[in-house]
């Protein structure tokens, strides 16, 4: 592959911003032209979320028990300062699960409906025209990633519910963090199948990333905040997957022209 270097025609960081979030538009607008193959990609995207979602809801149940069991040291504070501590404890933990959810949403779903993804990715490939590349990992590399996915969306869970016992600020700031690094890790793992079968190594798929992290990260964001909506990840799933292959081709043509 060519040298990962920026795009031909400069462009603002906001407007590649919003440029990555057109990339997910697009991903939608791919149901127009193959529906049944998009449509396949909510069956492991429902399987998933059906779980995950339990998980959460048993969380959001225990959340109040679980808040008092670490903030052992406000029992003797005043009811307002016991309060406000407790309050951003639980929101912090709040915000950590769903970007746990989220990444470990998307690394599942991607491992298990392996199959049907590959449909997907192949479809937009054929319909932009050309061959379509025939690198990438199958199953076990997908397992591999969803590790690796899920272990960094700790880390990034970690950081943000550190930030949002932050007094004051804390819950916007770390609900903000929350949505920009788990953004920013959806789109990484969406768009690595399109790269790995174009023969793109790791260091390669970091250089290009760095080059148009304001279009990545565009697009993540977006996602993510797509994810947020009650089903909405299962609907956005195929979308994100057809959404991510476009971007890659556009920015792979664009460095090689």
């Amino acid at each position: 592959m060519p040298d990962a270097a920026a795009p031909r025609t400069p462009s603002s960081a906001p407007r590649s911003f919003l440029i990555g979030a057109r990339d997910l538009a697009h991903g939608f607008a791919f149901w127009s032209r193959r529906p049944g193959v998009m449509a396949s990609g909510l069956i492991p995207a429902a399987i998933v979320a059906t779980v995950l979602l339990a998980g959460l809801i048993a969380l959001g149940a225990a959340l109040p028990g679980i808040v008092d069991a670490i903030t052992p040291f406000a029992d003797g504070w005043p009811g307002l300062w016991a309060g406000i501590v407790r309050v951003a404890a639980g929101t912090a933990l709040l915000g950590a699960a769903i970007v746990v959810v989220a990444v470990s949403f998307t690394a599942l779903t991607l491992m298990v409906g392996e199959p049907f993804y590959d449909r997907i990715w192949r479809a937009v490939e054929a319909d932009a025209g050309g061959a379509v590349p025939e690198g990438g990992g199958g199953f076990w590399r997908s397992v591999l990633d969803a590790a690796g996915l899920i272990a960094r969306g700790l880390l990034a869970a970690l950081a943000a519910a550190l930030l949002g016992l932050v007094p004051v600020v804390g819950g916007v700031l770390g609900s903000v963090t929350a949505v920009a690094l788990t953004g920013w890790l959806l789109a990484d793992e969406l768009t690595s199948r399109a790269l790995v079968a174009r023969g793109v190594g790791p260091g390669d798929r970091r250089r290009l990333r760095r080059a148009h992290r304001a279009r990545f990260l565009g697009f993540g964001v977006a996602t993510q905040l797509c994810f947020l909506v009650p089903l909405g990840a299962v609907a956005t799933m195929p979308a994100a997957v057809a959404g991510s292959t476009r971007l890659v081709r556009s920015l792979v043509e664009d460095v090689a022209a």
